[in-house]
């Protein structure tokens, strides 16, 4: 399980930005540690070169490998005092990667002790770095970032989740959207009952579903699953094409269909 996460980045002061709620609160009981490498702080000249021209011309800049090698190797060798070397992992973010999904975080939280997150700047970074240390190459999305740090907060907020103790309640990460391969149901809260303004002489109002407060714990867990299977129907159909559907979870969906037909 994991229990440490080092990143590499030329922007350290980002990272204040998960000191705070869910993430700062794991930080802070113990849960997992988390430290930020600055790659200039390998650099051997005076101006602390991290960047230089692509071969072959083009604009922008590249991560030159050298700095950011020595500061892959000095972290991996920290963290081999401490961990199973074959369970500590160098996952690069960037828009060429794969695209991260729920099974690749529990996978990355399970198999490994130590992560080490490499945040790429400019063009991004020279490939051969990438052939030799890397070993995930991840993207949070088809659209591209100014660097690697939010993808990388993305990943650890993901990770931090499934820790034992990181959530209010033991069984919120299982029923977060996607753990199960499904989105995840409504929700609803106090009043019961809502009125909203919709500019005409009438107020319409609107009800929490009548099942949520039947206090039937099977009917309720039966109408989140019906909900959890349509909203993924309605709105992620791929994500059904990776997955058997029970005899249960058939004849919910086809009920949920026929309802809004």
């Amino acid at each position: 399980m994991l229990k440490h996460i080092d990143v590499i980045s030329l922007f350290p002061e980002m990272f204040v930005a998960i000191q705070s709620g869910i993430t700062g609160r794991a930080i802070k009981k113990g849960l997992i540690s988390l430290a930020i490498t600055n790659p200039r702080d390998f650099t051997t000249d005076k101006h602390k070169t991290v960047d230089d021209r692509p071969y072959g011309g083009g604009p922008g800049m590249l991560m030159k490998v050298e700095p950011l090698s020595k500061a892959i190797q000095a972290l991996k060798e920290k963290a081999a005092a401490t961990s199973d070397s074959k369970k500590i992992k160098v996952v690069y973010l960037s828009p060429q990667g794969q695209p991260l999904t729920q099974n690749i975080v529990k996978t990355l939280h399970e198999e490994n002790e130590q992560l080490i997150l490499l945040a790429g700047r400019y063009e991004g970074v020279d490939e051969r770095l990438i052939e030799h240390f890397v070993d995930y190459e991840c993207s949070i999305g088809d659209y591209v970032l100014s660097g690697g740090e939010l993808p990388a907060m993305v990943l650890i907020d993901s990770l931090i989740r499934l820790l034992p103790g990181a959530l209010g309640h033991h069984e919120s990460a299982p029923n977060d959207s996607f753990y199960s391969g499904l989105l995840d149901h409504p929700h609803y809260t106090r009043p019961e009952m809502l009125h909203f303004d919709d500019g005409n002489s009438e107020q319409k109002g609107d009800a929490v579903p009548d099942v949520l407060l039947s206090g039937h714990h099977e009917n309720i867990e039966q109408w989140r699953l019906k909900q959890s299977l349509g909203r993924t129907w309605q709105r992620r159909p791929d994500l059904l094409k990776d997955r058997q559907l029970s005899e249960q979870e058939q004849q919910l969906l086809q009920a949920f269909i026929q309802e809004e037909k």
